[in-house]
């Protein structure tokens, strides 16, 4: 009889074995210690931290610096505030400087080369003559006088908002008898240039200094309608239908007849921008006593109203940033039409008359279109009210979406 073998050698463990060990040591290795909490958030990266723990201002930068054209525009109105501020320094002459040799001279053009030469930026003088048959004053280049244009240079003598004397400006003309009429000039031989860098001071702060008056009257009295209602409300809604029901040029007309003849070129302007802040508010008002009369029955407002806040505070601080979109777009809007509004009545000699200058001033100029026919340039001013309203668009829309919460 076979008898059967048994191997006594126990079989030999797998090379990989799956299982952990049983030591707790070895464990560790294999099984994480601390409990799993499901409720417990994972941390938040720097950027996420960087996001929640800013403030609703830089938040809004941050939007709105994703605007281009918003930015480009920032930048554009940034330039013509600093034509606000230094605008003697920007202009080559100053406001009232005359030449009466070069009567509505055309503008002359840049060269920074003469016969194939680098001589860096200059210009030609003239050459000026009478047409015998039109009576017209003709001028041309003359290729033989070159006058190079000096920057940073000392020329006529000014001050700084009639306070700081000085005589730096960016761009001079030449020396010995030079010219310098980027844009030309007018009928009385002053830089036109010159003369719209200076009327940009006007033009510019006009807008602001109406729509800061027009915004004041229509939040505090708007908002007291949309607020309060009842009586109020509708006392302010007749006040309001009165206002709109006189056509706005009849109005402005009578409102500037009023303004005293012998008043000084500031208080004519303190007195047209109050004029056009009194044609501008009632459009906001009724806008801020519609959304407030939606926003005072929100949860939020009842909840402040119950823990003892005064009407003051409620609006202030509770019902104004609940729609600061709206008023920021309403603001960059109604700053441009009022630049509009002030260009257009000074142009039909119904707004600021001189010794005030503005753009709409020194368009007055061109109000015969004989005078437009034979100099064209003195349509030139219009170019920076073009800009100005566009970039103010733009930088509006930019605002406006930054400032929105659901964007």
């Amino acid at each position: 009889m076979s008898q059967k073998k048994t191997d006594a050698t126990p079989a030999a463990a797998p090379p990989h074995d799956p299982k952990p060990p049983h030591d707790p040591e070895k464990l560790a290795h294999f099984v994480d210690p601390t409990p799993f909490n499901p409720y417990e958030e994972p941390p938040l990266t720097a950027t996420q931290e960087r996001y929640y723990m800013a403030s609703q201002w830089r938040i809004m930068w941050w939007k709105f610096k994703h605007h281009r054209l918003a930015m480009v525009s920032a930048y554009v109105l940034g330039f013509f505030f600093l034509l606000v501020v230094f605008a003697e320094i920007f202009a080559p002459y100053n406001l009232d400087s005359r030449n009466i040799r070069y009567i509505y001279a055309p503008p002359q053009s840049l060269y920074l080369f003469d016969q194939g030469e680098f001589v860096g930026p200059f210009v030609y003088g003239y050459k000026s003559g009478l047409d015998p048959v039109t009576f017209q004053r003709t001028y041309v280049e003359d290729k033989t006088e070159r006058y190079p244009i000096r920057f940073f240079c000392s020329g006529d003598s000014y001050k700084i908002w009639g306070v700081i004397p000085g005589s730096l400006h960016l761009v001079c003309p030449a020396e010995d008898g030079g010219t310098f009429y980027m844009w030309g000039t007018d009928r009385l031989g002053r830089d036109l240039l010159s003369r719209v860098i200076y009327g940009t001071r006007i033009s510019m702060t006009i807008g602001l200094v109406s729509v800061a008056l027009s915004f004041i009257l229509g939040i505090v009295i708007g908002g007291l309608a949309g607020y309060y209602g009842g009586r109020i409300d509708s006392l302010v809604q007749r006040i309001i239908e009165v206002l709109k029901s006189f056509p706005e040029l009849p109005l402005f007309m009578t409102l500037s007849a009023i303004l005293p003849v012998n008043w000084s070129p500031v208080t004519v302007f303190f007195g047209i921008s109050i004029i056009m802040a009194l044609l501008d508010w009632p459009g906001l008002a009724r806008a801020v006593r519609s959304k407030f009369f939606s926003l005072r029955e929100e949860d939020f407002t009842t909840a402040a109203q119950l823990m003892g806040a005064p009407p003051h505070r409620i609006i202030g601080r509770h019902l104004l940033p609940s729609f600061a979109s709206h008023l920021i777009a309403s603001a960059t809007l109604s700053i441009p039409q009022m630049i509009l509004a002030e260009t257009a009545l000074s142009f039909l000699g119904l707004g600021l008359r001189p010794p005030v200058t503005s753009w709409g001033v020194l368009l007055n100029d061109a109000q015969d279109i004989s005078v437009v026919k034979l100099y064209p340039w003195l349509m030139l001013p219009v170019v920076p009210v073009f800009i100005v309203v566009i970039a103010y668009n733009y930088f509006g829309d930019g605002l406006r979406d930054a400032a929105d919460p659901y964007k």
